[in-house]
């Protein structure tokens, strides 16, 4: 590790304090089942992901946020006028089209002292800079610090580190603007530490600021995407709370907001979600907050987008799966997590309710499927002070708990908000939004979280490996034929290109043509790894395709699976597992009965590990070696990943 990386910024020594001492007193809590199996999931489906080093690495972000040297933004010469340019465009390359910035501080933690007029200087440079990569700035929170005087008895309790005092921020983002004014809290971070407020403060203030950098809309296929599975127990308010973010109007407490978002009669006439839903926000390159119904000016007047006009508007668009709370609908909100690849979830919990039915088991899967979590409780209007204690106290247990190992922080300010969002990538670190879907009470704070959110994808999807497309669901459109939705895993498609989609029932590939692609309803010459597309395919019937085919390239290994070996731990069975054992298995897009047709150890329980062969029921499968997977019978029974493809006596070596 670099000299530099290892000096983290005192925001990030901050955070590492909190984790090592919220570590150091997690207790126990009896959870759902793969929750308390934490440390056994983690061994069989981390691959190296979770050492040490890697916390540590991402702990250390806000080290890169700062573009080292002073001398980069004030007083610059052309050369560092250029180097600046050349900084921004890695960094904005490596964010997948924007950063976040703070202004002010060096990569190792010290202060710029930058003056009023130093300030100035430097954003203005730094806006020249941004502009001349088709790049906006925007001022996420800018806050003065003042040199600190401290009495005797200050001194005894803080340190010298804790030198400088905050002030009341001044914002230029409407939405951070909002957001302090409704919790009356100051901004605090690495740069500006709240102390006692009858210290002596000297004269003299210096300027710090977090700054959004962020590419101007180009071509929809360019668009930074970020999909949000959100979850929860039923009634929780999920559908709900993405009407209102995605529709821009708060709800009357009778359903209003969410009425538009039902996809079926039965939804409709009982207020539950039982199919996935897809809905959409953008946010453009200046922060502002793109929805399909546009609200304009002071006279409140009202404009339906279409999906075309938010996207042609956005330079980062979120897509929300909303998936079932009710669990005879299980089956559906665990193919939304493992098909729909989500970046990110959303735990929804009802304050009034609290922490029950299904929420577990949701919590449980996101940490099986190692997808970030983080959480909103809703309904804080009408939930009783003692009422969203008690939930908030269950909530903080079981997320510190040792199956859970999360580090619960609860989002009351900006700064809270910007610290989170940098290091959420580490996937330790639990936001934790209370919210109000009737008095709009937090929401300001969720949708600038939104906003600066960075996508963990990076290294998860290749442009330039064989095309693989997962698919999701299908249609039959008039005038067009069939139309396949799903993530474009690896490679890159364009318009007219000839691929193999399968398998049939028989295990083959069947050759199709490409007629059309579309990103968010808008047609696009093409789709790229890790996008979700829609595409319009020749000489096919949709009777043929099924959720959990796959679209390949002509040089990719097209071969399907009946049997395969994989590694798997049990969470929970009342009794014991043997050969003929059949459990639905959810793998990826693939989701089927499967019978387990041997295994390395006589019989299995809870807890138990072990080599297992699986055989599917109906159709062969194509699979691939690593990819996680999960099992059932009613609720989640195990998890664990493929290690072999084919029969025992003719498998492929591991890789």
């Amino acid at each position: 590790m670099s000299a530099t990386t290892a000096t983290a910024t005192t925001a990030a020594a901050s955070l590492a304090h909190k984790l090592l001492a919220l570590s150091a007193t997690s207790d126990r809590n009896p959870g759902s089942a793969l929750m308390d199996s934490g440390d056994a999931v983690e061994d069989i489906l981390s691959d190296g992901e979770h050492d040490h080093d890697d916390d540590e690495q991402s702990l250390l972000q806000f080290a890169d946020m700062h573009l080292s040297q002073k001398s980069l933004y004030v007083n610059q010469s052309d050369a560092q006028a250029q180097k600046l340019a050349t900084l921004l465009t890695s960094r904005i390359a490596q964010g997948q089209g924007e950063t976040v910035l703070e202004i002010g501080v060096e990569d190792d933690g010290t202060s710029m002292n930058l003056t009023k007029t130093e300030y100035d200087e430097a954003l203005k440079n730094l806006k020249k800079s941004a502009a001349s990569i088709k790049c906006d700035v925007t001022v996420l929170h800018e806050r003065r610090a003042l040199m600190l005087q401290m009495s005797n008895n200050l001194a005894a309790t803080t340190s010298s580190a804790d030198a400088e005092n905050a002030v009341p921020a001044t914002v230029d983002s409407q939405v951070t603007k909002n957001a302090d004014k409704s919790h009356n809290v100051p901004f605090t971070s690495s740069a500006a530490t709240v102390v006692d407020a009858s210290a002596n403060l000297k004269e003299g203030a210096f300027y710090y600021a977090h700054v959004l950098i962020r590419k101007k809309p180009g071509q929809v296929e360019d668009i930074t995407e970020l999909r949000i599975a959100v979850v929860g127990n039923v009634d929780a308010g999920k559908s709900t709370l993405l009407g209102v973010l995605t529709k821009n109007v708060l709800d009357d407490g009778r359903g209003k907001a969410r009425i538009n978002l039902f996809r079926h009669k039965h939804e409709l006439e009982t207020g539950r979600t039982s199919s996935v839903g897809l809905e959409i926000m953008g946010f453009t390159s200046t922060g502002d907050v793109v929805t399909s119904e546009l609200v304009h000016g002071p006279t409140g007047s009202k404009q339906k987008l279409t999906w075309d006009d938010v996207t042609s508007s956005a330079s980062k668009v979120i897509s929300f799966f909303d998936l079932a709370g009710h669990e005879k609908y299980l089956k559906t909100t665990v193919f939304g997590m493992t098909g729909c690849s989500p970046d990110f979830v959303m735990l929804m919990i009802g304050a009034n309710a609290g922490i029950i039915g299904m929420t577990k088991e949701h919590l449980g899967l996101a940490l099986a499927l190692n997808v970030p979590v983080y959480i909103c409780i809703t309904k804080i209007d009408m939930c009783p002070p003692n009422v969203l204690e008690s939930t908030i106290k269950q909530l903080t247990k079981i997320l510190k708990s040792s199956g859970c190992r999360k580090i619960p922080m609860f989002i009351k300010t900006v700064g809270d908000v910007l610290v989170t969002a940098g290091n959420f990538v580490s996937e330790r670190v639990c936001p934790i939004f209370q919210i109000s879907n009737l008095t709009g009470e937090g929401l300001d704070l969720l949708k600038l979280f939104l906003n600066v959110l960075r996508s963990n994808s990076m290294g998860h999807y290749n442009p330039s490996a064989p095309v693989e497309y997962q698919i999701t669901d299908t249609f039959s459109v008039p005038g067009v034929g069939t139309v396949v939705n799903g993530t474009l895993v690896n490679g890159v498609v364009h318009v007219g290109d000839n691929l193999l989609i399968g398998p049939d029932s028989n295990g083959n590939f069947t050759p199709t043509i490409v007629k059309s692609i579309q990103r968010k309803r808008v047609n696009v010459p093409l789709a790229s790894a890790g996008q979700s597309a829609s595409f319009a395919l020749k000489k096919i019937k949709r009777s043929n395709i099924r959720k959990g085919m796959v679209m390949l390239s002509k040089a990719a290994d097209a071969k399907a699976y009946f049997e395969f070996e994989a590694e798997i731990l049990v969470l929970y069975h009342s009794t014991t597992i043997s050969t003929k054992y059949q459990a639905m298995l959810h793998c990826g897009g693939v989701r089927q009965t499967a019978k387990i047709v041997g295994m390395d150890q006589g019989v299995l329980r809870t807890g138990d590990r072990a080599l297992v062969q699986f055989r599917f029921m109906r159709n062969p499968e194509y699979l691939k070696i690593g990819t996680r997977l999960l099992f059932r019978e009613g609720r989640t029974k195990g998890v664990g990943k493929v290690v072999r493809l084919g029969p025992k006596d003719n498998q492929e070596a591991s890789k």
